[in-house]
């Protein structure tokens, strides 16, 4: 694959995040998958606490997961438009791979729980990096299905985990459109005390 020549910077300055809709198959195979997560287990980790769980959907299990999303939107808001719940399946068809991304929280730790949760976002920019590097598109959604509890709790995320939102990754099937990134004006200043 091109994407595998690239260098690091220009992996990083070419990513960007992937429409579930607009992935396809064939996904990441096990050793892709392994690089991915390793990239992620090096995020920072203030107090060695590894706190980032990750969930593997594939296969038949993104059609089980489909049904559980829908079921729960359904509970939620029995007058949800059928439109957003035919979203929500068509996204878990389109991608070969899901990803449900967790939090292990230490309570009462000299890590602050903030920390721990930024180093779980650390640890998925690592694992989007890695999978474009690889060649694959990918996008992290949360939203109500990542927030709910009974997900969670069927996804197997214990009574101390908490899930943080879902990674789609796949082979890109359409070119997203390009997104304009903000000045870097917008965002960096200098303090000089």
């Amino acid at each position: 694959m091109a994407s595998e020549a690239l260098n690091a910077i220009e992996a990083l300055l070419s990513r960007r995040s992937v429409p579930a809709l607009q992935l396809r198959a064939p996904g990441p195979g096990a050793a892709q998958i392994d690089t991915a997560i390793d990239a992620a287990q090096r995020a920072p980790d203030h107090g060695a606490l590894r706190p980032w769980r990750f969930v593997l959907i594939r296969g038949a299990a993104r059609e089980r997961l489909a049904q559980l999303f829908v079921q729960r939107m359904q509970e939620r808001d029995p007058a949800i438009p059928s439109g957003k719940l035919d979203k929500a399946r068509m996204r878990l068809q389109a991608a070969p791979l899901v990803i449900a991304v967790g939090a292990r929280i230490v309570s009462g730790h000299k890590v602050p729980e903030q920390e721990q949760l930024l180093s779980v976002g650390a640890a998925v920019m690592n694992l989007l990096n890695a999978f474009h590097a690889q060649g694959y598109g990918a996008i992290w959604l949360t939203g109500d299905n990542a927030y709910d509890a009974s997900i969670a709790t069927q996804l197997g995320f214990g009574a101390a985990e908490r899930c943080l939102g879902f990674v789609y990754v796949g082979s890109i099937g359409a070119e997203p459109h390009s997104s304009q990134r903000p000045a870097r004006a917008d965002s960096v200043r200098e303090w000089s005390g």
